[in-house]
Formats: structure tokens, sequence, C-alpha cells
């Protein structure tokens, strides 16, 4: 690790972690969304060091893993807990309460971030667009040359064009179909640079599978269903989500029975054995003690019951492999689905409470954030040569920092505006509300159990049907934008194979996905700062 992670790596990753982690909680709550801080961090990361001078890929590497780790933290409180204020604003929940769950799942992402980073990034070789993009901008900056300006370029260019979409609001961010929208769909085309550089960045193949997902989701479901008279608008609308929902849980158990189970000694071997790590990045024989503690204390101290509580670990198991399948590839993580997915399964097996239900929720989804974004901080290390040991001591760092800053920043804000201000236009928490909504139970258990079955068969045949469930239940308009990004680079292969050997397609995409990415993370700090003002 000499030379990777550093004091001053450290000092400046920790500046960062703290500022971006703030700027999620707020920008995820306010715009129910929340941009990839990769690029930024990257590139923020670089230009520090280089500043203090003397510095390598590898340590910028770490540093930027360090400051990006909080921020899905962030993300996955922010898009589970405040429903519990949504369906009672007169809820009471403890800040002690708020620290312990955010904490437990952060340790958990840990401990299967260490565990499974080599089966996703090494032995199946994800794409991980987002962690590539970073790479190759990182190595393009520090070489400098004709790639460098064209990389700068393109970015700048994506980061006009977005701070002009989406503070200026001149530009329209979707269009949509008015004539789909009758049926519920979001039929349209979502005018995102990133989207498009993620769908070149992840190929026709992938990307063509998404799109029939999303196809048979709104063509299918929605219009072709309703104009034969199958179901009504709403009935359609709860069969879409729950198929695509079914789809990614089966995917989940694909993953589990057929990738990890066999190799199950080699992953999970570093948690029995004295004198050996296994896979796992770090000896973890420390690991199923731990889980114990966690599940004692989400008992006692949350009330979650004893079987919610191991439930909420093992759920955490399967989730965090869907999260790091997912975000390979197809650099989205849905980490409050996956919230979702645990907080039925909890439900159907205990009686656990309202409010304790959101705390499954939350407990998975800020694992799964945190797996699914140190994943491609993690791809970026593996085509940069860094110690992955080095940059697990840098996420563990992040993600405590992250803990404490995500819980400071949603108790302020409840403080400050009342816990009846989320679902508001101040703060819609749309994702959080979506968990509320949740809480009953599937909306159609039929259309669920035929998406993982359906999903189970097709991931055993190899098909990557992850992101087919992904393109039933996301909107139309992100996976028409990818489209084009992966119709691009089939006709740069066929058409202009010279560009596709010499990568110039692989920086102009990583450059324009980070010049949105950079806007984004930008915009969401001056809403911050707007905020706390």
């Amino acid at each position: 690790m000499k030379n990777q992670l550093t004091v001053r790596g450290v000092a400046i990753g920790a500046i960062g972690a703290v500022i971006i982690t703030t700027s999620s909680m707020f920008v995820a709550l306010k715009l129910s969304s929340l941009p990839w801080p990769i690029i930024f961090v990257a590139l923020v990361s670089m230009f520090g060091l280089k500043a203090l001078g003397n510095t390598n890929l590898r340590e910028i590497n770490v540093t930027h893993t360090i400051m990006s780790a909080g921020a899905m933290v962030a993300g996955g409180l922010a898009f589970t807990l405040p429903g519990i204020f949504i369906l009672d604003p007169q809820a009471q929940v403890s800040t002690l309460k708020l620290l312990l769950l955010t904490f437990g799942g952060v340790a958990l992402g840990l401990i299967f971030t260490a565990l499974i980073r080599k089966y996703f990034v090494e032995t199946k070789k994800l794409p991980y667009p987002m962690g590539e993009a970073a790479a190759e901008t990182l190595k393009v900056g520090d070489r400098g040359g004709k790639k460098a300006i064209t990389l700068f370029v393109s970015m700048g260019a994506a980061a006009i064009f977005t701070f002009i979409r989406d503070w200026m609001q001149k530009i329209p961010a979707v269009l949509l179909s008015k004539k789909m929208a009758l049926y519920g769909s979001t039929c349209g085309i979502w005018i995102s640079p990133m989207l498009i550089s993620v769908g070149y960045l992840l190929g026709p193949v992938f990307i063509g599978v998404w799109f029939l997902g999303a196809v048979i989701g709104d063509f299918g479901v929605l219009l072709g269903g309703t104009e034969l008279g199958f179901w009504d608008n709403a009935q359609a609308l709860t069969i879409k989500s729950s198929l695509g929902i079914g789809m990614m849980v089966g995917t989940g158990i694909g993953i589990i029975v057929k990738g990890i189970l066999p190799k199950a000694k080699e992953i999970f071997g570093g948690m029995f054995k004295k004198d050996s790590a296994g896979d796992a990045i770090v000896p973890m024989r420390w690991a199923p003690i731990v889980m114990v503690v966690l599940a004692f204390l989400f008992t006692i101290l949350l009330d979650m019951g004893v079987v919610a509580s191991i439930v909420t670990i093992l759920g955490v198991w399967v989730a965090t492999a869907m999260s790091a399948q997912c975000v390979g590839q197809s650099g989205i993580n849905p980490m409050e689905i996956f919230g979702i997915i645990v907080l039925l399964a909890a439900k159907a097996v205990s009686s656990v409470g309202g409010t304790e239900a959101f705390f499954v929720a939350a407990i998975v989804a800020v694992a799964c954030g945190l797996v699914g974004d140190v994943m491609n901080d993690f791809k970026a290390g593996y085509i940069l040569g860094t110690d992955p040991k080095a940059q697990w001591i840098g996420e563990c760092i992040g993600g405590i920092i992250g803990t404490v800053v995500s819980v400071g920043v949603l108790m302020v804000i409840v403080k400050a505006y009342g816990p009846e201000v989320f679902g508001s236009q101040e703060f819609p928490a749309a994702q959080a509300g979506a968990v509320a909504a949740m809480v009953g139970g599937i909306s159609h258990v039929p259309a669920f159990v035929i998406g993982l079955v359906i999903a189970v068969i097709l991931y055993f045949i190899n098909f990557p049907v992850m992101t087919l469930g992904l393109g039933v239940y996301l909107p139309f308009y992100m996976s028409a934008t990818a489209l084009i990004g992966g119709v691009l680079r089939l006709i740069v292969t066929k058409a202009l194979p010279k560009v596709e050997k010499e990568g110039t397609g692989l920086v102009i995409a990583s450059g324009l996905l980070g010049g949105e990415a950079i806007m984004g993370v930008v915009i969401a700090l001056i809403i911050a700062v707007q905020a706390i003002a």
C-alpha cells in the first residue's frame, strides 16, 4: 500500500467526503435523484494531490474512493427513511437509532464488498461503465496530449449543456409522448449525455436487452395489455413494476445459486479460516461476529425482532450481490428497490412494525448504495493496478464519515423544516414515497412470481436478465436514451474501426459522462449551500 493510502490522501478524501455526503443528502431529497460522484471526485483528488506534488494514479484512486463512499450512504438513507414521516409526520425516530441503522448498513456493505469484489470485478469482469470512465479519465488526464484535449473538451461541452438544461432550464430534460402517457407510460427521450455515454460504454448487446425490457414493460404490458382488455391502466402499472422487481429478485437468486454458492469456499472462506483470506480483500474472521452483534443490536435497540433482523442480514447478502451485478452491467443502482425487496421478505415471515420495516429497507439500501458505488472505484483500481486493500480501508473511512454526516444532515432538515416537509414540494423524496407505498406488500404477486421464475431460468442460460428487468421497471425514456449510445457504439465499431481501436470513442464517452456527472455534483453543492443558508 506504499504511496497509495497516504496521510495527505486521507485528509483530502475526508474533507471531500463531508462535502459530497452533505450535497448528496440534499439533492437526493430535493431532486429525487443522485448523480454518480466518481468522475467529479476523481478529478478533484487528482488536482488536489498534483498540487501537493509527487503523486501517482493509485494514490489518487484511493483518495477518491474515500471521497465518494459517503455519497451513496446518504442516498440509501434519503431514498428510504423519510417514508416514515410521509406516512406519519408525528413519528419519533431518535438520532441514536438513525446512527445505528446507518452504521449497520455501512458495516454490512464493507463486509460484502470485501467478500465479493474479486468475483464481480476480476472473475466476471463486469464492465462497470462509471469505473471504466473514471480510470480512463485519470489515465488520459495524467498523460496529457491530444486525447486529454479530446477528453476535457467533451467534458466541458457536457458540463455546459447540463448547466443550461438543469440550472438555467433552457433545455427540457425529458421529451415524452403524450399518447403513451395516457397508458401511464414514460415513453420518450431523456436528453442526457451521461446516459448516452453509459449506453456507448456498455455496448449494443447489454443495451439491446435493456431496451427489450422497456418495450415489454411499456408497449407490451401498459399499451398492449390494456388495449387488448386484459387489465385496466391501474392494474397495468402494478403488473409492470411487480414484473420488473420480480426479475431483479430472480436475478439475485440466480447470482447466488449459480455464481456465488459454487465458489462459496473461495468467496466466504476468509470468514472461517485463520490463516487465509480466500478471495476477500482482508482477513474476514471477524465478520461473523460483527453480523451476530448487528443482529442483536437490530433486535434490541431498533425493535426489529429476531426474525426480521436475521432476514435483513441475509437479505443484504443477496441484495449487495444484485447491486454489484446491476451497477456492473448498467451503471444504475436502484438501491431503494433492493431495500423494498428485503422489506417485503421481512414482512412476509415476521410481524415487524411499520417504522421498523423502514429500518430494514434503510439498512439494505445503505449497504447496496455503498457497495454499488465503491465497486466502480474498485473497477477503476483494477484497471490502474491499485492495491484493493488500500481502497477498502479508504472505503471504511469514507463510509464512517458518510454515516455521521448523512444522519446529521437528515436530522438538521427534520429540525429546521419539520418532518412533514418530506413528500412536499420542498423535499419530494420520491423514492422514500415509493418505499412507503410498498410497505403494504407486493402490488401484483402473480406478476412478481412470473418475473422471478423467468429471471432465474434466463440467468442460468447466461442471458443478461438483470438489464432486462431494469428495462421493464425503469422509466422508458432512460432505456431509450441508453439505446442511442449502444447504437452509436455499433455504428462506430462497424463504420469507423480505427476510432474504436484507438479508443477515441471511449475517451469522448468518458468525457461526456464525466461532464454531466460533475455539473450534477456542482449543482447539488449549490442547492445544499442554499438550503443551509
